[in-house]
């Protein structure tokens, strides 16, 4: 062989044995760092609280408080990419007028150290909406959808808000906007009715419903254009609903909305009806009304009908049953064994206010593509504990739950048993999942926000770490059945007013401090100890929201009680209201009731 040629060759085999051992260095190091980074992971999550921020958590799991409160509180929540973290404030007034709060940890710790208030927009405390999706930042009021365009880095937007769908006034209950996006640009938004059960009279004791269930042509009101979800194009601005395609109908109230990019599908979880012993004291026993109807989980198909207002969900008795309003006794099922049946019936008045499918890679693998829902509590459960108030797991599979639904985080509350919702010192809102795969829980009291991480052996993780939870879900009252004679709170107690134990205490509660979003106080309230004249005109004749009461804004219904309290009835309730809560005792006369009556009876 040419001396020449053996040395080329000798030179071509040493460039390719010094390659192979640069690629070889290289993948190893790709490797190592590969494997560095995954199993010390939980090394790089921030210091949890001792305590975990108060929660209750299955074995493995830890938390910390990320911000002990916000001035404008919180709805639904986001976290960027970079960890910065998004809130839909409550309560625009108490946020300088803002409606949004932005949030940054600056040196790891976990917790924020930099907020800041932003977005001037109108809205009141239903509106709801914080999502990130391709770049911007969607969220809500009660009337419109708007988004900005993040910059990178950049911690609050100074891009202009752009609308991008338009609802049109009157404000009403149940109006709450919340959002979702599949994979095909689309945005899908939450559309709630302004009435409680499709009555002629909204929340009036014996009122019938409008319209006739399983005929179109004599559909009920609300459900045109409204108690559904709607679909439009995410990037288009200035949307009106009829530019928009109904995409769900019979939905009552949804906050609890997303789209699941492991199934394509879009799921809901609804709120059911309320009051069904206040509207039908002869036919529901006040242990029923605590009971029933169901929350509703819905996978939620293009066409999908709900049922409402004519039907609700028994989840005792795992039938859809017709409503009082629409001839319905408890037993009559009509059609509604055709409609869709939920994925699961949640405990009545849970009220399910966020949902999130687990996409991370942090949580065992049980977690991943299983649904976490935030309860945020129920406010009308009485005389039983109210319940909820805590943060449920559902395990998915194939698109549907694979198992019993779980208690995943509780403590929120801090009292027990929950008599009055004001007593709750923390109520779970908004969920959203972190660049690594933590879960933050938001909460509309105080504004408090908890970031919960896993920092347990995911290979052993099991039905050992989940004893505790299961163990809180039969024995815990905000969250176990209530036993119907040893779990009534009033049983065997004097009430001192009828009349407020059976149409007040729902709303205004037993103490009379509400529930600070949905339903005002009475306790020291300028409307108790204002004008006697406007106030028993009030609860003769009803009124409609928003209305400002101690310098925030309610936007339920106030039904008309004059049309089923006689004047001594609506005399003595509001001498028990004048004279308790901390208002000024005053006298109010069946007399000065049958007054007013008349000065305002229309012709």
């Amino acid at each position: 062989m040419n001396p020449e040629h053996t040395n080329k060759l000798k030179t071509v085999s040493n460039r390719e044995v010094r390659l192979t051992r640069i690629f070889s260095v290289s993948l190893g190091l790709i490797l190592f760092l590969s494997a560095f980074s995954w199993y010390s992971f939980k090394s790089i999550l921030p210091k949890s609280d001792p305590d975990n921020g108060g929660l209750f958590l299955p074995q493995g799991f830890e938390a910390v408080v990320v911000v002990d409160s916000l001035a404008g509180q919180a709805r639904h929540i986001a976290v960027n990419k970079n960890g910065d973290i998004y809130v839909k404030a409550r309560n625009h007034q108490a946020n300088g007028g803002y409606g949004n709060i932005a949030l940054r940890d600056t040196n790891g710790d976990g917790k924020m150290d930099i907020i800041r208030p932003f977005g001037t927009y109108d809205g009141h405390t239903y509106g709801t909406a914080m999502r990130i999706h391709n770049g911007y930042l969607y969220f809500s009021s009660e009337l419109m959808v708007y988004r900005q365009k993040l910059k990178h880095g950049q911690l609050v937007p100074d891009s202009k808000i752009d609308t991008i769908v338009i609802d049109q006034p009157p404000y009403h209950e149940h109006q709450t906007k919340p959002v979702a996006f599949d994979d095909k640009g689309h945005i899908f938004v939450g559309w709630g009715a302004g009435s409680n059960a499709g009555q002629v009279a909204n929340r009036q004791p014996g009122s019938p419903g409008v319209g006739v269930p399983d005929s179109p042509n004599q559909q009920n009101p609300w459900l045109t254009d409204h108690g559904g979800i709607w679909m439009f194009d995410a990037n288009k601005k200035n949307q009106q609903q009829k530019d928009g395609v109904k995409y769900a109908t019979g939905l009552r109230s949804i906050v609890a909305l997303e789209w699941d990019p492991k199934s394509k599908s879009l799921y809901a979880v609804s709120h059911g009806r309320d009051d069904f012993r206040l509207l039908w004291p002869d036919l529901y026993t006040p242990w029923e009304s605590a009971m029933l109807p169901a929350e509703e989980f819905f996978k939620v198909n293009q066409g999908f009908d709900g049922g409402w207002p004519y039907y609700y969900y028994d989840q005792l008795k795992h039938k859809k049953l017709l409503n009082p309003e629409f001839g319905g006794d408890k037993t009559k099922e009509g059609k509604g064994a055709q409609l869709p049946q939920p994925l699961i019936g949640f405990p009545a008045h849970f009220a399910p206010n966020d949902l999130l499918f687990y996409k991370g890679k942090q949580f065992p693998e049980r977690y991943k593509n299983g649904a976490f829902i935030a309860f945020h509590g129920a406010t009308n459960r009485a005389p039983y504990p109210q319940a909820g108030y805590m943060v449920a797991f559902v395990p998915f599979a194939d698109g549907k739950p694979s198992g019993d639904w779980e208690v995943f985080a509780d403590g929120f509350a801090k009292v027990d048993p929950i008599v009055n919702v004001s007593d709750a010192v923390y109520r779970p809102m908004g969920l959203t999942e972190g660049p690594d795969g933590s879960l933050y829980i938001s909460d509309t009291e105080k504004g408090k926000i908890w970031r919960v991480m896993f920092k347990g052996d995911k290979k052993s993780f099991g039905q050992t770490q989940l004893a505790a939870m299961l163990i809180r879900k039969n024995t815990a009252s905000n969250i176990k059945t209530p036993d119907e004679i040893a779990d009534n709170l009033i049983r065997g107690k004097a009430t001192a007013s009828a009349v407020y134990s059976t149409y007040c205490v729902s709303c205004h509660q037993a103490n009379g401090k509400g529930d600070g979003n949905r339903f005002p106080p009475v306790a020291a309230s300028e409307w108790v100890n204002g004008d006697k004249t406007k106030l028993i005109s009030v609860i003769l004749n009803g009124l409609n929201g928003p209305v400002m009461v101690k310098g925030l804004s309610y936007n339920e219904v106030m039904p008309a009680h004059g049309r089923f309290l006689s004047n001594e009835q609506v005399a003595e309730v509001l001498t028990y209201i004048k004279s308790n809560f901390g208002n000024t005792p005053e006298t109010v006369t069946p007399k000065e009731v049958e007054a007013v009556r008349k000065a305002t009876a229309k012709p």
